[in-house]
């Protein structure tokens, strides 16, 4: 079980607050927890750019490769036909063939690389920090086995003077 310090807050702006200070000091929150999408806030949380995009371009040239390698091999060793004099490989008609698989691929391999590593699964229970992090607050997590020495009481004083309502601990 991890013990985690939470800063709610009414208002965006406080939480933006709030951790530019604690960054100064060398606490870094571990996530916060936000009504809508804040992209400003990625920089002072330190999240760095998804790798997911790589994986997209694998899986979509796997994708490729299988089509090409089917169509080649069945069309062109097991089953070739003779249709009208065309050639038994006729690449243009198998454009939208290997497309749709590439497309495929990368979708279906992508989400499920993306489930994996973010360890979701069907039937998991969702971690909530505040049941009203989805309605109208904003909180901000900090992991305590992850604060530096003697740093908790300047976090929970930032806070405090950022404009959190209420500073807690909750164990997950």
């Amino acid at each position: 079980m991890k013990t985690y310090l939470l800063g709610k807050f009414w208002h965006p702006d406080h939480v933006y607050d709030a951790l530019a200070k604690m960054r100064e000091i060398g606490v870094k929150a571990r996530d916060v927890f936000s009504p809508f999408p804040m992209h400003e806030i990625e920089p002072l949380l330190d999240i760095k750019r998804t790798r997911l995009t790589i994986t997209a371009f694998i899986y979509g040239a796997l994708g490729t490769l299988t089509a090409v390698t089917m169509i080649s091999v069945i069309y062109g060793l097991i089953w070739p036909m003779n249709i009208g004099g065309k050639p038994t490989l006729p690449i243009p008609d198998y454009v939208p063939i290997t497309f749709e698989l590439t497309v495929l691929f990368a979708a279906h391999g992508t989400v499920l690389t993306f489930l994996i590593v973010s360890s979701y699964w069907p039937g998991k229970k969702a971690i909530l920090m505040d049941d009203r992090q989805t309605d109208d607050v904003f909180v901000i997590a900090i992991d305590k086995d992850a604060m530096p020495a003697g740093s908790e009481a300047d976090a929970t004083r930032i806070m405090n003077e950022a404009g959190a309502y209420v500073v807690t601990e909750k164990q997950v």
